[in-house]
């Protein structure tokens, strides 16, 4: 795919103007991590964005568990829910940045709300995927609530929720630009609105591209989490083989 755009650019098929050029793409890149001038701006966006992923996931799986738990709770407030996820949750950036002015909290409370709902839906629907002749075994055994919480309901939720949290880092990220974009002074969204000021292309999609970098190696460490925190499920084949075996 590189060596098609640079060939499109290099034959004029494609404007630079409008499409960039690869490696110019490079050389902004290089440098802004040779002379540092980005780490202020990455070091502000990560922050924004770790933090969203953070509380985010914190309160979803909070509220999740006891929705879940509790069934006069759940129908109470489905419609509410239901309507707040209805809603494009970029529209509340203006009103988070009057809220919470254009600092570090505006771009976490806009990325939180993005995170939520996607890790809520996935605690809830885990715990309500309990098997019940799983539950009725672990009562006849004696298990407190708490007991239950522990060693059922989190364990049926872990597997749902780190699924969900792949998509949670790209949405916490998202919303620490969108933040930025609508008023901040550092930022890699910051530093996009900026180059787009100038018609910098080339600046543009470096700072994509540095984005990208940094989204998916957040993207890893989840990945590696969830291997070390779920060790105790078995994979595809090895459910194949123990199912076989019985």
């Amino acid at each position: 795919m590189l060596g098609l755009w640079q060939a499109l650019v290099s034959l004029g098929v494609l404007p630079v103007f409008f499409f960039g050029d690869p490696w110019p793409v490079f050389v902004q890149v290089w440098r802004w991590f040779q002379t540092g001038e980005i780490f202020p701006h990455l070091w502000a966006t990560l922050i924004e964005t770790l933090l969203s992923f953070l509380v985010g996931t914190a309160f979803a799986v909070v509220i999740g568990l006891l929705l879940s738990l509790n069934d006069f709770l759940a129908r109470l407030l489905d419609p509410f829910i239901k309507a707040a996820n209805a809603m494009p949750r970029v529209i509340f950036a203006p009103i988070f940045a009057l809220w919470f002015g254009l600092g570090i909290w505006s771009k976490v409370a806009l990325g939180t709300t993005l995170v939520f709902f996607i890790v809520f839906f996935n605690v809830f629907q885990g715990v309500r995927e309990v098997s019940p002749v799983v539950l009725a075994n672990v009562r006849m055994l004696g298990a407190s609530r708490k007991q239950l919480l522990r060693h059922v309901y989190l364990p049926s939720a872990a597997s749902w929720v780190f699924s969900s949290l792949h998509n949670a880092v790209g949405m916490a990220f998202v919303g620490a630009v969108v933040g930025e974009y609508l008023g901040s002074a550092r930022g890699i969204g910051y530093l996009i609105l900026a180059a787009e000021g100038t018609f910098d292309m080339n600046a543009v999609i470096a700072g994509i591209v540095v984005l990208t970098v940094f989204a998916l190696a957040m993207d890893t460490l989840v990945t590696r989490v969830e291997r070390r925190l779920l060790i105790w499920q078995p994979s595809a084949g090895k459910s194949e083989k123990l199912r076989i075996g019985t």
